[in-house]
């Protein structure tokens, strides 16, 4: 991927930028980076207390100079935003705040639906009125999902898109927080087979440098109401990576690899854009645009606060529908499906 250009880089330096989830894997080192463009301020926000001290603590080591300001919240809590853009007024957000693990938003429907759609909603109105550039960190799943966590990220992509912002979909970053290397370095460390849910899983795999590079490249993307991908044209097998860190960590060691059923909401392979998106030519950055279908506003708006109803009563069946609406590609896993079905039970006594 080519790095951002020395004008994004100095533009960037004359904004000042709020980076959401600045505690995780990527959140951390987008913040490391910006600080050391020397923006005009820094603003990080994140919802976990041990996270953002961790980030405090490295950013002061690194670029103490920076002017930074640390917030713990939620991007749930409108007043807060409310503050930071009144008091703060940051021009550009880049909104990394998600939750992200397939397997266990399964379980967790609601939480996936309140923070990956009502969070961005709640950022998206607080920065309109402010004139602030929202830039969402998507992620491939969010073509044609058969995950929750996939579902409610097409809806934040919506959303973002409906706001004037721009939307980044990237593949698996290997290195952050629960990705499929962090997994294989500790079974290798345990000396455990290497678990890789199907000989034909393919992805489509960055580092974290890469991530950050290519959203620092999506600010310097001026057009409104953009999708990007990043221009990967070929897709690598979960099972070479597998044996290619064994081989690379334990050198000598004979790679086992234990093959497992998809979890639920798991597929096969990604893809980074749909049957009914349209991709265009690739870009100096390494990006490509992506021409999605636009929904209609009205529509997405009531449906929007048809699921903020059924969420504020935990009626998971009317959330679930009401995010099939907005995703009509999206059926829910047959684990899922059954915690719907006890939900409508439950509902009917």
């Amino acid at each position: 991927m080519p790095a951002p250009s020395a004008e994004v880089l100095e533009a960037l330096a004359g904004e000042k930028i709020l980076i959401t989830g600045a505690g995780g894997s990527i959140g951390s080192a987008l913040a490391l980076r910006t600080a050391a463009l020397g923006p005009r301020e820094l603003i990080v926000l994140e919802s976990s207390e041990g996270k953002l001290f961790a980030l405090q603590s490295s950013l002061r080591k690194s670029d103490p100079a920076c002017p930074t300001r640390f917030v713990l919240g939620s991007v749930l809590d409108r007043n807060l935003l409310d503050e930071i853009f009144d008091l703060q007024r940051p021009t550009v957000v880049f909104h990394a705040a998600a939750c992200k693990q397939v397997p266990l938003l399964e379980e967790q429907p609601l939480a996936a639906i309140e923070t990956n759609v009502f969070g961005t909603q709640t950022l998206t109105r607080a920065a309109k009125p402010h004139n602030a550039r929202v830039i969402l960190l998507s992620t491939d799943k969010a073509v044609e999902p058969a995950s929750v966590m996939g579902a409610t990220k097409r809806v934040a992509e919506q959303i973002v898109l409906d706001s004037g912002g721009t939307v980044l979909r990237l593949g698996n970053v290997l290195g952050s927080s629960g990705s499929v290397a962090e997994v294989f370095v500790e079974q290798i460390r345990r000396g455990n087979p290497l678990t890789v849910t199907d000989p034909a899983s393919y992805r489509y795999f960055l580092t974290i440098e890469e991530a950050v590079d290519l959203l620092l490249s999506a600010f310097g993307e001026r057009v409104p109401l953009e999708l990007l991908v990043p221009a990967l044209e070929v897709q690598h097998s979960s099972a070479d990576l597998a044996r290619f860190m064994v081989r690379a960590l334990e050198p000598g060691q004979e790679p086992g690899l234990a093959f497992i059923s998809a979890r639920a909401g798991d597929k096969v392979a990604e893809k980074l854009f749909g049957a009914e998106e349209e991709i265009d030519a690739v870009r100096a950055s390494g990006l490509r645009p992506v021409l999605s279908p636009k929904i209609d506003a009205g529509f997405l708006h009531r449906t929007l606060t048809q699921m903020r109803q059924a969420f504020d009563t935990r009626d998971l069946p009317g959330a679930l529908a009401a995010l099939q609406r907005l995703v009509p590609d999206y059926t829910p896993s047959p684990a899922l499906q059954s915690l719907i079905e006890r939900a409508a039970q439950r509902v009917s006594l």
